[in-house]
C-alpha cells in the first residue's frame, strides 16, 4: 500500500486528532495536521490524498467570529465535489453539510452528552467504511447543533431517535460523524469543564473514571479498524462507492 498523505484540519485546539490521528498513523498514513486559525490551509488539496475534518466549539457557520471557517467549508465542498476521501467529524461533518447544501441548527431537544450507541442504516450494509461495523456502534456524543437536514443527494448511514441525522456519506467518499471517535477522557473531561452547562445534560456517572475509560475502550474497538479503511480508501486499495455525484452548491 502506498502511503495516503492526508490533510486534517483542527478548528479547535480542545480537540485534537488524538486516538484517530494515532489509528491513520498506524495504518500507514502521512498527517499535515492545520491548527485553526494559527496554520495557514492549502488553496487547494493537490497533493493530499485524503481530508479529515475535526470538531470544535462554535457554530458551523459563525463566520463572524471565526471568518476562516468559510476556507475550511470551501475545501470541504472541493473535495466532495471532486471525490477526495474526506472524514468530517462532528463540527466537521455539520460545516461538510452546511458547504454541500445541508443545514445545521441548534438542537431543539438539548445537547447530546456522553456515551452513546447509534444504529446502521440500510445504505451502511454496502458502504466499503461502514459495512464491517457492528449493528450499533459505540460513540461519543458532546454538541449543541444538530444537521437538520443533509445534502441533497447524501446517503443516511448511521441513525439514533433523538437525532437521526447521525452518519452520511456524500457522493463516493465523503463521510460525516455527527458524534465524536476521537476523544480521550482526558479531553472530554477538559470540554465538560469550559462547558458545565452542557455537561450537566449528561447522565449521573458519565464523566467518572470508571466510565470514561470503558466508553473509549468500546470506542476503539469499534472505530480503529474504521480508521484503518479510511487510510485504505484515500490510499487506492478500497475501492468507494459507486458515484452519483451531483453538481453541489459550494459555501
Amino acid at each position: 500500500m502506498s502511503t495516503p498523505r492526508l490533510l486534517v484540519i483542527q478548528p479547535d485546539v480542545t480537540d485534537p486528532a488524538g486516538p484517530l490521528g494515532e489509528w491513520l498513523t498506524e495504518a500507514g498514513a502521512e498527517l499535515d495536521v492545520r491548527l485553526q486559525p494559527e496554520d495557514s490551509l492549502p488553496t487547494s488539496l493537490d497533493g493530499y490524498d485524503g481530508l479529515v475534518c475535526l470538531g470544535g466549539g462554535m457554530n458551523a457557520e459563525e463566520d463572524a467570529e471565526y471568518p476562516w471557517l468559510a476556507e475550511v467549508r470551501g475545501l470541504l465542498g472541493k473535495a466532495a465535489g471532486t471525490g477526495v476521501p474526506t472524514l468530517a467529524v462532528c463540527l466537521g461533518a455539520q460545516l461538510l453539510a452546511v458547504a454541500t447544501g445541508g443545514k445545521v441548527i441548534r438542537a431543539a431537544d438539548g445537547p447530546e452528552v456522553g456515551p452513546a450507541l447509534v444504529a446502521k442504516k440500510d445504505a451502511a450494509w454496502v458502504d466499503p467504511l461502514f459495512a464491517d461495523l457492528p449493528l450499533m456502534q459505540d460513540v461519543w456524543q458532546f454538541h449543541t447543533d444538530i444537521i437538520e437536514r443533509l445534502p441533497p443527494g447524501a446517503e443516511l448511514l448511521a441513525s439514533a431517535p433523538r437525532y437521526p441525522h447521525q452518519a452520511y456519506r456524500l457522493n463516493s467518499c465523503a463521510y460525516g460523524v455527527q458524534f465524536h471517535i476521537e476523544t480521550t477522557p482526558a479531553v472530554v473531561r477538559q470540554w465538560a469543564a469550559d462547558a458545565p452547562d452542557v455537561a450537566a445534560t449528561a447522565r449521573e456517572g458519565t464523566f467518572d473514571d470508571e466510565a470514561l475509560t470503558e466508553a473509549h475502550a468500546e470506542i476503539a474497538e469499534t472505530w480503529r479498524p474504521f480508521a484503518h479503511r479510511f487510510v485504505r480508501l484515500a490510499a487506492g486499495d478500497l475501492q468507494p462507492v459507486a458515484d452519483k455525484r451531483r453538481t453541489l452548491p459550494l459555501a
